[in-house]
């Protein structure tokens, strides 16, 4: 027997192990669920790429915690710029209600070839606050 609440919790179950969000077509998808930073606070990862094509980076938020992603480090801006962020719900792309658990995405263009890294920080902005409680590190590769 399942109960009344079975059927939540199975969609709530399948949908933290989908770690990224939907994006454009063509871009690149890094996505990192809540589970994830859960296992491992400060992660990273690697991606290799074709020059002109976007990257988006899904990130798990919760705003009511009082902590919010900063805006992203690139550390070579001559290989990738960074150029819109959003907020979306954690289920559904369209739903971006700030008082729920969601996701940052963020978007970049890549516009040369080589290498950078793009740093994210999970924090509370205020003075005393704490900062960064989760990191994000992704390594690109532009060929």
């Amino acid at each position: 027997m399942v109960g009344k609440f079975g059927p939540v919790l199975v969609l709530a179950a399948v949908a933290m192990l989908l770690p990224v969000a939907a994006c454009s077509a063509d871009a690149t998808l890094v996505g990192v669920s809540y589970g994830d930073f859960m296992q491992a606070p400060h992660a990273s990862r690697q991606v290799t790429v074709p020059e002109g094509t976007s990257v988006d980076v899904s990130l798990y938020s919760n705003r009511t915690s009082g902590f919010q992603w900063e805006v992203p480090y690139v550390s070579d801006e001559t290989v990738l710029e960074h150029v819109d962020s959003r907020f979306t719900g954690l289920y559904d792309d369209t739903v971006s209600d700030p008082m729920l658990p969601g996701k940052d995405v963020f978007a970049f263009q890549t516009i040369g070839e080589g290498q950078t890294a793009v740093e994210f920080r999970y924090s509370r902005p205020w003075e005393g606050g704490q900062t960064g409680v989760w990191t994000f590190t992704l390594v690109v590769n532009v060929e």
